[in-house]
């Protein structure tokens, strides 16, 4: 796991090809990184499945609930098997998107 620190999110990208390792790894971080927005980039010889990256869905409502995004990246997920309000995109672009859309929305109090 690889962890990239930025003004206003940390980007974690994958490095293991293993998802139970990844997992370990990205739990033993994630007090140290959950202060800002967090965007997973799952890269797809990683080879994760979509039930791996719903395990996932808790650090998401853990971040939405401390008004951060959380937003996994991967090109290979099946966006129709994640809850709606589940933040997956294919490119680390869309991300971004989606944390400056949702800081908006909760700055006008949707969030």
């Amino acid at each position: 796991m690889h962890i990239v620190k930025h003004k206003n999110y940390t980007l974690v990208n994958t490095e293991e090809t293993n998802f139970e390792l990844f997992l370990k790894e990205f739990q033993k971080h994630y007090t140290s990184i959950n202060k800002n927005h967090l965007i997973i980039n799952i890269s797809s010889k990683n080879n994760f499945s979509d039930e791996n990256i719903l395990l996932f869905l808790i650090y998401s409502e853990l971040q939405n609930k401390n008004g951060k995004s959380f937003v996994v990246v991967s090109d290979e997920a099946n966006i129709d098997n994640f809850p709606e309000d589940f933040n997956i995109v294919p490119t680390e672009l869309e991300a971004l998107d989606i944390i400056e859309m949702e800081d908006i929305q909760r700055d006008l109090g949707f969030l």
